[in-house]
């Protein structure tokens, strides 16, 4: 795979269905100097080809073809399978016994065993109330500005914890004042405290089991009463006895109630009181409530922002309410995900969306649940098309009257409302289709064909007369697709929610499964990661680019990888010179999300793809560009290296020369790269290019201690890995072999095999306080593994006092003590290089204990201060052995095969582990003579 790809596969994540704006990208003139063509055969030319017009011509053959598809598509008869499978969609979570286990556990709020706030118990004598009366409440995240937000247990940074509420609620002044009214909504836009003042509320009772009060009497008064210490919600409403002298709690207001009604009783004084309309038949059952609210602030009061807000506030409070009516607290769990994702996005980042775009995407709150399903099991489904006489949910009662709802709203696309029918979407119809249908197809075409024509042949002879026939005006309306504004608006939401490509929606599934279970951290969020919406568009431009090089790789098209290249070459500077706001100094986590580093990602690939096409002239242009543009980043060693490398590659070695010394007085080059450069410098400075010895010179030629070990050898063949017969006369790779070696003659040594794994564990269950503490802008949902900054040099920066007197205490012997409480505490954890099950906790203290304190502060400080550089490379085995006095020894080994050499990367690691005061080797296994190059 080329340098560069596995980085930008996983900045593109999933693959688009469509990319909006790659035909406008394609077809804007480039201004760039490179000289990147190819000819019409996909070989590299000197002059770019012209691009061959096309003419397209109307013909009868394509009006038969579509009136016979939409009796095709329309007809009951069909025999293909229906779209039945059993999804991760429609599995049942967890039972009702458990579900107080891992639905507090696991979902989105992280909630605790021991403290909670949600039932599960049925209402037998209400409708539409079931088994979770609380159902957003487990998911609603609190992401608010300049705020602490707690997601599981107790705040550790008090810092953070003042004004939560007043945040949230400045946060949402800034962006509602432009929001555009929805007609669906329950609220008129003109409301005021005089409109709302004895307005009856319905709704319910929650968290009982953690209630003062188990018994409840029916029309007992109540009072809601703010709980901003609630220590799993800080927007949390009490719900009291209105009557009892101590205000005994009967529970509390349901969560994604409670996010709306907290900063209406704060901000605008409002009170409400109410009763209880009906009591259940069991004491922990959610109880059914009517409130009202009293106005403590007049009108005059009221600033123009604070009305904004006000009328927004109460608008969500009345949809809340109104989708309690509806049932919608019976919604499927994918369902109200996927609402909790939209609600997230839009409240954190009003400013990135236009009127209309706010106004698309909050009315899919109003629509039916079926709608709302259907649309969500489509939009997670490949597509882009489906026929819908072939889609069956058994949790959807009417697919015809939800097809209606979701086409007349713009979320799906059917023929009938397309002016036009495009190539591809032509070819995914037509593979809806079943043989025999095609084949009346080309019978009503009078085109001829075998009995035995496979599928694929008569779809591409369809293809290929439809691509002859011109623009098709109608489509079977039983056949949809997801709408492009939908696509689009939806792709931005789960970007601007997971921050990534890699999730989507699956991951609540898999919180909520228990499959995965992500570590408790505080949202501390002072920065918007996006200032603007223009920044937004760049980036997902920019990503657009990305993953068209990509493609273009896979299907080998030379051509529109070389216009990617020009496209991002020309547009990276631009980008970078708009990005006022990053640091010039380090990089920070917001870096991560600037057009110009995607760009430059693009050309670090596109780099490779020219050194691999012996175009050495124009990766040097590019990799000068890349230099040029970002003087702050940890790739310029890589770049400086390869620039040193192609201009030896084209003779000019003074030149190379030079480029490999001035980059070593780069801060900016480190580990493998620096180790790299200092020996290229050495290799191509003797005399008479250099007379002078370079300083590191002694450094870089240390000798690292070589072992040998001789096997009996299973193949020898070039590229493949060697395989040996073992001492136990079995099969075995190199570096079983070289176990046991050490565990015999070579000292009896136990050890394992596992290069940077069990370093990158022992680091994420050492440093776990550190890397989980309160640091703001570092942690943006419920969903991430690790800070946002961990690959930067921010990470250490930021927490030095704290990273260096847990350094201190790891160097004065308690990595163990830190070792085993992070593992009783966190066992099955996801975070960020640590896997529970490769390493038992036996092999883990085992490993601490025999390197020692000062070895193992020293490691995790170079990790702390550079983890993308220093977090491969490491060597392949850890020894380690005790001695009688109960203290031990331990041993790194980096293995090679025959033929093998070390990189330099390796080398960098190895000399680096030596100066720790490791113990360190390279051996090698042989079946004949031959020697480690090192």
């Amino acid at each position: 795979m080329l340098r560069g790809r596995e980085s930008l596969i996983r900045l593109v994540g999933k693959r688009r269905r469509f990319l909006p704006t790659r035909q406008s990208i394609l077809s804007t003139p480039i201004q760039s100097p490179l000289n990147l063509c190819t000819d019409k055969d996909g070989k590299f030319a000197s002059i770019e080809s012209s691009e061959a017009s096309s003419t397209v011509d109307s013909s009868d053959t394509r009006n038969k073809m579509e009136d016979f598809e939409d009796m095709c598509l329309s007809s009951k008869s069909a025999k293909k399978r229906k779209l039945t499978q059993r999804t991760l969609l429609q599995m049942n979570f967890c039972s009702q016994s458990e579900s107080g286990h891992i639905g507090n556990d696991l979902l989105l709020a992280s909630c605790d065993e021991n403290i909670g706030r949600n039932d599960n118990h049925v209402l037998d004598n209400f409708k539409g109330v079931e088994e979770n009366d609380s159902v957003l409440s487990n998911s609603v995240l609190h992401l608010k500005s300049a705020s602490q937000i707690q997601i599981d247990g107790v705040s550790k940074n008090p810092n953070y914890g003042n004004n939560t509420d007043d945040a949230m609620i400045d946060r949402h002044s800034i962006s509602v004042k432009n929001e555009a009214s929805n007609t669906n909504n329950c609220c008129d836009v003109q409301t005021t405290l005089d409109d709302i003042s004895g307005v009856i509320l319905e709704t319910f009772i929650v968290g009982r089991k953690f209630s003062d009060e188990k018994e409840i009497n029916d029309r007992a008064g109540i009072l809601l009463q703010r709980d901003p210490h609630n220590v799993k919600d800080p927007n949390a409403i009490k719900v009291i006895s209105a009557h009892s002298n101590d205000s005994k709690v009967f529970g509390f207001v349901p969560r994604e109630l409670a996010q709306y009604l907290s900063p209406l009783i704060e901000k605008y004084c409002l009170s409400f009181e109410g009763h209880v309309t009906v009591v259940p038949k069991h004491t922990l059952d959610a109880v059914p409530i009517q409130i009202f609210c009293h106005k403590t602030l007049s009108n005059e009061m009221l600033e123009d922002d604070n009305v904004e807000l006000f009328r927004y506030l109460w608008r969500n409070v009345q949809q809340v309410i109104g989708s309690t009516k509806h049932g919608r607290s019976g919604t499927a769990k994918y369902q109200q995900n996927f609402c909790v994702l939209v609600q997230e996005v839009l409240k954190n980042n009003l400013h990135l969306f236009l009127d209309d775009e706010k106004g698309f995407l909050e009315s899919f709150n109003s629509f039916s649940d079926d709608s709302q399903r259907l649309f969500v099991r489509l939009y997670t489904r490949k597509g882009p098309w489906f026929r819908m006489s072939n889609v069956f949910y058994s949790e959807i009662l009417d697919l015809a009257k939800a097809i209606k709802e979701l086409s007349a709203s713009g979320y799906f696309c059917s023929f009938e409302d397309s002016n036009e029918l495009l190539y591809d979407d032509m070819n995914y119809i037509l593979n809806l289709l079943n043989v025999s249908e095609l084949r009346e197809i080309m019978c009503l075409l009078k085109q001829s064909y075998n009995f035995g024509t496979r599928k694929r042949e008569l779809i591409a002879s369809l293809l290929s007369s439809y691509k002859d026939s011109g623009v098709c005006s109608t489509l079977p309306s039983t056949c949809v697709k997801i709408s492009s504004k939908a696509e689009l608006l939806l792709w931005r939401a789960e970007r601007l929610f997971f921050l990534n490509g890699e999730q989507d929606l699956s991951s609540f599934l898999l919180a909520d499964l228990g499959i995965i279970k992500y570590p408790t951290y505080n949202c501390v969020i002072t920065e918007q990661i996006f200032s603007n919406r223009n920044a937004l568009l760049a980036y997902e431009e920019a990503i657009e680019v990305a993953q068209m090089i990509d493609q273009a790789l896979d299907e080998n098209d030379n051509e529109l990888v070389l216009r990617c290249i020009k496209i991002s070459e020309s547009r990276m500077c631009n980008a970078k010179a708009t990005e006022t706001s990053m640091s010039e100094t380090m990089v920070t986590p917001l870096t991560c999300f600037s057009a110009s580093l995607v760009y430059s990602k693009v050309l670090t690939l596109g780099t490779s793809f020219l050194e691999r096409e012996r175009r050495y002239n124009e990766a040097i242009n590019l990799l000068k560009r890349l230099l040029e543009c970002f003087t702050c980043d940890g790739r310029r060693g890589y770049w400086i290296l390869r620039l040193s490398i192609d201009l030896e590659h084209i003779g000019y070695h003074d030149e190379s020369l030079s480029v490999a010394e001035s980059g070593l007085l780069d801060t900016w080059v480190r580990a493998g790269s620096r180790m790299a450069l200092q020996r290229r410098v050495l290799r191509l400075g003797k005399p008479p290019r250099r007379w002078k010895t370079p300083s590191f010179a002694n450094l870089v030629k240390r000798k690292i201690n070589e072992v040998h070990v001789q096997g009996r050898p299973l193949n020898s063949v070039i590229g493949l890995k060697s395989r040996f017969y073992g001492e136990d006369d079995k099969q075995c790779g190199v570096e079983q072999l070289a176990l046991q070696y050490y565990a015999g003659e070579g000292g009896g040594w136990h050890g394992i095999h596992t290069e940077s794994g069990i370093w990158l564990t022992i680091f994420g269950l050492l440093m776990w306080d550190v890397m989980f503490s309160d640091v703001p802008n570092v942690f943006r949902n419920r969903f991430q593994t690790a800070p946002l900054d961990l690959e930067t040099d921010s990470f250490y920066l930021v927490r030095k006092s704290s990273i260096e007197s847990h350094l201190q205490k790891i160097h004065d012997g308690m990595a163990e003590e830190f070792l085993i409480t992070s593992w009783e505490l966190h066992t099955g954890t996801a975070c960020r290089g640590v896997n529970w099950n490769r390493h038992t906790l036996s092999e883990l203290r085992a490993a601490v204990v025999c390197i020692g304190g000062p070895c193992l502060a020293l490691l995790c400080r170079h990790l702390a201060q550079d983890y993308r550089s220093w977090s491969r490379g490491m060597p392949d085995l850890l020894l380690w052995r005790f001695n009688g006095d109960f203290t031990g020894e331990a041993k790194l080994v980096e293995v090679k095969g025959p033929r093998d050499k070390l990189s330099e990367q390796q080398r960098a690691w190895l000399l680096l582990l030596m100066d720790c005061g490791f113990n360190t080797e390279a051996i090698q296994a042989e079946g004949f003579a031959s020697k480690v190059q090192v």
